[in-house]
């Protein structure tokens, strides 16, 4: 994975004017060529704008005219692009120049063209991707090398290594009437079938308090096709107030393999003012009225049908507490049957929180060890901590990954997520040597999964990890595997998968033995893709 300089929204690549042999020479007329092509997922069934972008500045005076432009791949593209188009884009008018749906060799996208360059005026090409609708989520194509060709027999030639994946759109802005989808979880039942859950926020992206309800999709066929979404947790008109004072979300969805029973938690919020933030105005108290609540659904039919609501408040949560949630995310059921979801709460401990305020938050744990008939907190892990994930380890204890909310204002070697260990459910923990170290973000949620797989001959607990890897913006989505069960996340294992900027959010899981499935944000929209175990762990034999 080479590292790349973020422009706008895009990484920019620049490299100087290179011979086919990659000799620096100047090209006559031409002051500089620019070319963005940034990795990034592909969606299936709709038109992918600007996965390139090139841009040519002539010199004074010059006239230049441009004979082909050539997009070179590693693997076939074939069977992956219907369609390739090629757009001018000039004074914010998008003119469609060149379109070909023949690939010479399968591996390449050629374009000729016959466009002058004058005027010292920059001149920015757009590559349009269409996908075959009948691509396999677990294809890549790999961009090795853009060869531009000027009719004077001048060439430049930028080697990007760009990687485009296709993926599924599973939620759009604007679909079904929702303005947003936000906060993604993610399971795969006992008969392989996916389960995401997700927030569906109708009339704007603010988070609760606000009209919100838990969505959810279903599919069948390891994510490659999804049922149409179903609301599983509405909280309807309720205590005399409208639907947008009683909105439910920031869902965590969990598998317990035992008993086949898919379990979902979310926060409900009752009441306050519409224009409040839940984090903020939420109370010390136990009812709807003073704080929020922490609700359950279950389905025991894998995901077809769902129960009514379920509130484990009263259970749970420590009265004294301004707030106590979910993940959000997803949990685990442990090796021996146990119910585990990992959990957030708000408390004024008498210390300020880094940002002044005047409460301190701590990630935990909640579980349940008779299949969900009644649950139990843990206690906080990290001051200043919130969202969080949880795996199990091999020796049976349990890894709580958190959000640092420090690192708002810290973006040194500490900045990243907090990580701690508990050998007795949540009672003590212990700081964990990777915490705040191996794996840097921005400040956001991120998932952490555990699977057995083939590495080489050897059958391996491997941890899988992602976020946005990057300290300072919510950019370059990420998958990262860990082999020593999370004592170092190595380079070679770390896989970009998306670079543009988004919301950041993700969750993962294990679509099967071969594959890794995960759910993340966009721009108001979630994103799907089934990525090869082998992709990530890259030397893998």
């Amino acid at each position: 994975m080479k590292k790349t300089t973020l422009t706008l929204l895009f990484f920019s690549i620049f490299i100087g004017c290179f011979s086919s042999h990659k000799e620096m020479h100047s090209i006559p007329g031409i002051e500089k060529i620019t070319i963005d092509a940034p990795t990034q997922a592909l969606f299936r069934g709709k038109p992918n704008d600007n996965v390139v972008r090139i841009q040519i500045t002539p010199t004074h005076n010059s006239r230049k005219k441009i004979s082909n432009i050539k997009f070179s791949f590693n693997d076939r593209i074939d069977s992956i692009f219907k369609k390739a188009c090629l757009h001018m884009q000039n004074d914010e008018i998008n003119d469609w120049i060149a379109e070909t749906d023949n690939f010479p060799l399968n591996t390449e996208i050629r374009f000729d063209l016959n466009e002058e360059i004058t005027n010292e005026k920059t001149r920015v090409f757009a590559l349009e991707l269409n996908l075959n609708p009948k691509v396999n989520l677990s294809a890549k194509a790999s961009l090795s090398k853009i060869q531009i060709t000027f009719e004077d027999g001048s060439t430049y030639v930028s080697t990007p290594d760009a990687v485009f994946r296709p993926a599924i759109e599973l939620r759009a802005a604007g679909q079904d009437n929702c303005h947003t989808y936000r906060i993604p979880g993610i399971i795969t039942t006992n008969k392989g079938t996916l389960i995401a859950v997700y927030d569906n926020r109708y009339t704007r992206s603010k988070d609760l308090q606000e009209d919100i309800d838990i969505g959810m999709s279903r599919s069948e066929d390891g994510g490659e096709t999804w049922e149409p979404m179903k609301v599983i947790m509405d909280m309807d008109e309720w205590g005399g107030k409208p639907e947008y004072l009683n909105g439910v979300g920031d869902p965590a969805i969990l598998y317990d393999h035992k008993n086949n029973t898919i379990w979902v938690a979310a926060l409900w919020i009752h009441g306050f003012n519409r224009d409040d933030m839940a984090w903020w105005v939420s109370q010390p108290g136990m009812t709807p009225e003073k704080t929020g609540q922490f609700m359950l659904v279950k389905s025991t039919d894998d995901g077809k049908t769902w129960s009514k609501p379920i509130n484990i408040t009263q259970q749970i949560k420590d009265p004294s507490w301004q707030l106590l949630l979910q993940g959000p995310g997803r949990g685990i059921c442990m090796d021996d049957g146990t119910l585990v979801f990992p959990a957030q709460f708000k408390a004024d401990i008498g210390t300020k929180a880094i940002d002044g305020g005047k409460f301190t938050s701590h990630s935990t744990i909640i579980y349940s060890k008779d299949g969900g008939n009644t649950w139990h907190i843990g206690t906080g892990a990290k001051p200043n901590t919130t969202e969080a994930q949880v795996v199990q380890l091999s020796d049976g204890s349990l890894m709580l990954n958190m959000r640092d909310d420090r690192n708002r204002q810290i973006k040194d070697d500490t900045n990243g997520r907090a990580v701690a260990v508990t050998n007795d459910m949540g009672k003590t923990w212990t700081v964990h040597p990777s915490s705040n170290g191996a794996l840097p973000e921005s400040n956001c949620m991120a998932s952490i999964i555990g699977a057995n797989v083939w590495v080489g001959k050897e059958n391996k607990k491997v941890l899988f990890f992602s976020n946005p890897a990057d300290k300072y913006r919510r950019i370059n989505m990420t998958i990262k595997a860990s082999l020593d069960e999370g004592m170092t996340w190595p380079e070679h294992y770390h896989l970009l998968i998306h670079a543009p900027e988004g919301f950041g959010y993700s969750c993962l899981t294990m679509v099967d033995e071969q594959h890794v499935g995960i759910v993340y944000e966009g721009n108001r929209n979630l994103i799907f893709q089934k990525i090869p175990v082998s992709d990530i762990i890259a030397d893998q034999k």
